[in-house]
């Protein structure tokens, strides 16, 4: 594809390197929500977004009202209730279960299959909203939404997604690909949902509306030095503008009992990216670190 005109309204060349550094799932429990304020503090970061639905978000956005010079908040628009360790949410806007956002127990369903097998796209489009309302009405200055697990980008629930996102005049999380670059990703996507998503992307694309280039997780592997690893990485960013997603959490007991096989990653995560040798590594890189901010600040000026 050709250079992300955002590049260029950043005042960068068409080869440069710019990062979003992105904290998912703030809210999702306490250990989240104090990484994040952490975190916040230290700098590097550069955006997050929080899970409305869940037991944590109301603090969450008192820290986001407290700290208003400091976060860069979006939605984590949330239709999953994934942990099978019995920590479960359910979704905002509804308690029919023929909305399709209802399982069996009451809660959000486990899976993105789940949801986007039984949902009805109406109900999908309402909780996008709610969710988004709840966020603004709690005094967070919503700066984009994004997609937890992937669920939204399925042709029936895509366009309530930017079309709220358009709505509340912020950007929606969407990647700049082809048909072939959506199935490269392996999100799980089908031929149909990539071709659809395809369509999309570059609809909005010449509307104008900001997209990142590529979406990147660091790998965790257990016994390494995750800041080596992760030093290591920052050298194999490609030139645009990438989409860097992290889950930190600090350790507490809460965190090791709804994640049993997972909390040593976000606690990982956590920890490097409090690491002032990280700062130094994106520094000496040349990688320019930049938030959703701005970019909603040029979606404004084309909406």
């Amino acid at each position: 594809m050709k250079p992300n005109p955002v590049l260029k309204h950043l005042g960068l060349a068409d080869d440069d390197r710019a990062v979003i550094i992105h904290t998912d799932d703030i809210g999702m429990c306490q250990a989240s929500l104090a990484a994040y304020a952490d975190l916040v503090e230290v700098g590097l970061i550069s955006a997050a977004s929080t899970m409305v639905p869940c037991p944590w978000f109301p603090a969450t956005a008192a820290f986001c009202r407290a700290h208003a010079d400091k976060v860069d908040m979006g939605v984590h628009i949330t239709l999953t209730s994934e942990w099978r360790s019995g920590y479960r949410w359910g979704p905002i806007s509804t308690r029919d279960p023929a909305s399709g956002l209802l399982d069996a127990e009451g809660y959000l369903p486990y899976t993105s299959e789940e949801v986007q097998a039984q949902a009805t796209p109406e109900a999908v489009r309402r909780e996008i909203q709610a969710q988004v309302e709840r966020a603004v009405a709690a005094g967070i200055d919503v700066t984009h939404i994004d997609t937890h697990m992937g669920t939204v980008f399925d042709p029936k629930f895509l366009e309530s997604y930017v079309q709220t996102a358009v709505q509340n005049r912020v950007p929606p999380m969407l990647v700049r690909k082809d048909e072939a670059g959506i199935l490269a990703m392996g999100m799980g996507f089908t031929p149909e949902t990539a071709a659809g998503l395809a369509r999309h992307i570059e609809a909005l694309t010449a509307m104008g509306l900001p997209m990142v280039d590529n979406v990147t997780f660091v790998p965790f592997v257990p016994g390494e030095d995750h800041v080596a690893r992760t030093q290591q990485f920052l050298t194999q960013l490609p030139p645009g503008l990438t989409y860097l997603i992290i889950h930190p959490s600090v350790d507490t007991p809460e965190l090791r009992a709804i994640i049993p096989d997972g909390w040593r990653t976000r606690d990982a995560e956590y920890r490097t990216f409090c690491d002032e040798r990280l700062r130094a590594s994106f520094r000496d890189a040349g990688i320019h670190v930049i938030g959703w901010r701005v970019l909603r600040d040029l979606l404004r000026q084309v909406l």
